[in-house]
């Protein structure tokens, strides 16, 4: 007997793993807050160069001769259809060229009104170093990058109990140090490290999740997890209304990760993980323990004739690189890779564009980006098992990328009373992106056949990775082009791809209800005569 058939004696998803599985969930909360900081923190504020020689010089307009002062210094630039203050430059009366010349700025002002003071301003994140606030996220990515592998490995050899508690004390200590943070290297640094603990408490807490519960549960659990993701955007929307400097919001956003230290003495170590370690006794204690709790009694030898099961029971080698040795393969492994980098690339794009959809503030733009997300996984719980893992996400991808293209056209046409259009048809793009990002950890764990999918999930979320560090650059492509065009730019890049990436998925083969394949041969196989 498997420990999955433990499973379905001690209860698929009894009272014992419901509790521990929300134990697990509320983790996702800080996970969706961590993603998504960068929206806040990193926000650049309207600025222009700071008029010389003025000591108490503002963003806002003092009185008549500040208004004149600036008049003065600096000069004009075009923005969209208008005229602003350029933001880089001022006028440069030392010059002997008659016509009036400009030089760059070294000291700026910000305008406080939507915020008093980011990471973007207090570190100049402007003009020539602008770029610098995509390096910041990037870097952020990269971390996750590198965590998703470490914390994968380590896990596998110490454990995930350990693994989960290291990562939870890597994100508070990231999360409070990131706060005092007084340069842009040291600010970087520290969110390389809040990279690599975001990824271990989520991708901890998503494989315990997923390995308490029977296989009936594990689409289930995998989505449901997401929800509280989507509960720390929301939040953070929030948070970020009522507290408008990024040093202390960063604290608010990062204390509650105190209450998770605790966990140390809640969450148990995986059964499974113990079990294959050949720590039976340990495994034992704990079974029992949610069997009583679950009000199921277990007979000794259940258990002894898993443990010899499982050791009689090799599972053959593998490595991911035969996924590339035949050509369905190949070409199957390809076409998830893509889907997983663009769909990232969507989702986190969608995020961090939401305050440049012409249209709300960029609390209320955040917020419904956090708020779709609710929706979007009801209908993949209410439809994965009904329609299907192909056709759902192929639907998702398609649909949510030609919300994205249409933007375009209420950008450019529909003029400012309309531009709530832009608003709505991003956040159908958000619900097709999310919607692709629930599925496709589901459909492409299926396809991966049982001797490479570990392996191939870990490769999948590499590119996923990879999509999140190109995001922030495609939407800073937009303000550089500036204009209207440049605000559609972003949209029509992620549309477009995402469109994409679902007519690729056509060529994937349909996993629900089916046998998974268990052999590098059975993949091969798999779904060739259906």
């Amino acid at each position: 007997m498997h420990f999955d058939e433990i499973l379905r004696h001690l209860g698929e998803f009894g009272t014992y793993q419901k509790r521990v599985f929300f134990l697990l969930c509320l983790p996702a909360i800080t996970h969706g807050i961590r993603m998504c900081v960068t929206v806040f923190l990193q926000f650049v504020p309207k600025h222009r160069c700071a008029i010389p020689g003025y000591e108490n010089d503002t963003y806002a307009v003092q009185s008549e001769y500040h208004q004149k002062l600036i008049n003065e210094t600096i000069p004009l630039a075009r923005k969209g259809l208008g005229w602003l203050y350029d933001q880089c430059h001022l006028y440069d009366y030392t010059s002997s060229n008659h016509s009036r010349s400009t030089l760059s700025c070294s000291k700026w002002v910000y305008d406080q009104s939507v915020f008093l003071n980011t990471a973007s301003s207090e570190l100049n994140l402007v003009c020539d170093d602008a770029l610098k606030t995509s390096h910041a996220q990037m870097i952020f990515m990269g971390g996750y990058f590198f965590g998703a592998f470490a914390t994968g490995a380590f896990s596998d050899k110490f454990g995930r109990k350990i693994s989960l508690y290291a990562s939870i004390v890597l994100v508070l200590a990231g999360g409070l140090g990131l706060a005092w943070a007084q340069s842009f290297i040291t600010f970087v640094i520290i969110r390389f490290i809040n990279g690599i603990g975001t990824a271990g408490v989520f991708t901890t807490c998503f494989v315990l999740g997923v390995e308490i519960v029977g296989p009936s549960k594990r689409a289930w659990t995998g989505i449901v997890i997401e929800y509280f993701f989507a509960i720390g955007m929301v939040l953070y929307a929030g948070m970020g209304y009522f507290i408008r400097d990024w040093h202390y919001l960063e604290i608010t956003a990062s204390i509650p990760v105190v209450l998770f230290l605790g966990y140390w003495w809640l969450i148990p170590e995986s059964p499974r993980w113990l079990i294959n370690e050949g720590r039976t006794d340990e495994a034992e204690v704990i079974i029992r323990h949610a069997a009583k709790v679950n009000k199921v009694k277990l007979q000794d030898k259940i258990f002894i004739m898993e443990t010899d099961d499982q050791n009689e029971d090799k599972t053959p080698k593998a490595n991911i690189f035969q996924l590339f040795t035949h050509r369905v393969l190949a070409i199957r492994t390809i076409i998830i890779f893509f889907n997983w980098m663009v769909v990232s690339m969507v989702y986190f794009g969608l995020s961090l564009n939401s305050d440049n959809l012409g249209a709300g503030s960029l609390f209320l733009n955040f917020f419904l980006v956090g708020l779709v997300e609710f929706p979007a996984y009801t209908i993949c719980i209410l439809l994965l098992d009904r329609v299907g893992r192909k056709v759902l996400h192929t639907g998702s991808m398609i649909v949510g990328g030609v919300a994205c293209v249409i933007t375009i056209f209420t950008i450019l046409y529909a003029g400012e009373e309309n531009q709530w259009l832009t608003v709505l048809f991003a956040m159908l793009g958000k619900v097709g992106a999310t919607m692709g990002f629930a599925i496709i950890y589901v459909f492409s764990s299926e396809l991966f056949p049982t001797v490479v999918r570990q392996a191939g999930m870990g490769f999948s979320s590499s590119f996923a990775r990879l999509g999140g560090m190109i995001s922030p650059y495609v939407v800073d492509a937009g303000k550089i082009v500036g204009g209207d065009f440049g605000r559609a730019l972003p949209m029509i890049v992620f549309g477009a791809l995402s469109v994409g990436a679902g007519l690729l998925t056509l060529y994937l083969p349909e996993t629900h209800n089916a046998d998974l394949p268990e052999s590098i041969e059975d993949g091969k196989r798999f779904g060739r005569y259906v």
